[in-house]
């Protein structure tokens, strides 16, 4: 399991998101200790930001390609406009 920024920004989202739900899995489940506990809520946080990156990108791509075909979006300066996808970065 990746354990570094660098290696979370690796994952595709649903390498992140698969992740996040046996984190959240293993964390209901009540048995680890407490450093474990901390541990795997940092890892979820890191996974859950990823996926929010995946998802603002996809917003995004949604967006442009709306505004290609005529079609109405959100105004510039509303959440998501301007935001590349990971997809786009990697491209």
């Amino acid at each position: 399991m990746p354990t570094t920024p660098a290696e979370t920004s690796e994952l595709s989202y649903e390498e992140a998101r698969d992740e996040l739900v046996r984190v959240v899995a293993e964390l209901e489940r009540g048995a680890a200790t407490l450093e474990q506990s901390l541990a795997l809520w940092e890892r979820g946080e890191a996974l859950a930001a990823r996926c929010e990156e995946w998802l603002i990108g996809a917003k995004t791509r949604l967006d442009a390609a709306r505004a290609s075909a005529g079609s109405p979006g959100p105004a510039a300066g509303s959440p998501g406009a301007g935001a590349g996808s990971p997809a786009q970065k990697a491209e």
